[in-house]
């Protein structure tokens, strides 16, 4: 059962990879989407990034590159979920 779980979050997640606002406006169907879809996507980057930092962190210690890997893998998706204001879908874009 959870393998197939975590088979529809990853499925999910990287479908919504491509998912582009079809416009600029940040109005309440931008909050809505933002709260029911797009920050529970982004907790489950953080947290899959978490996990795969953890796994390449003797790599990045070997090549030096330990601050600019945690800073893909874990900051900048967990400030789009939990700094971000709501409904401010085009700070995803940075």
């Amino acid at each position: 059962m959870k393998t197939k779980a975590l088979t529809a979050v990853c499925v999910l997640v990287v479908g919504l990879c491509g998912v582009t606002p079809a416009s600029g406006d940040n109005g309440p169907g931008a909050v809505v989407a933002d709260v029911l879809v797009v920050r529970p996507a982004c907790l489950v980057v953080t947290t899959f990034g978490a996990a795969f930092f953890i796994v390449s962190l003797p790599v990045a210690a070997v090549s030096k590159s330990v601050h600019k890997t945690a800073n893909t893998l874990v900051v900048k998706p967990a400030k789009a979920t939990f700094t971000r204001p709501v409904g401010d879908l085009d700070a995803l874009r940075d």
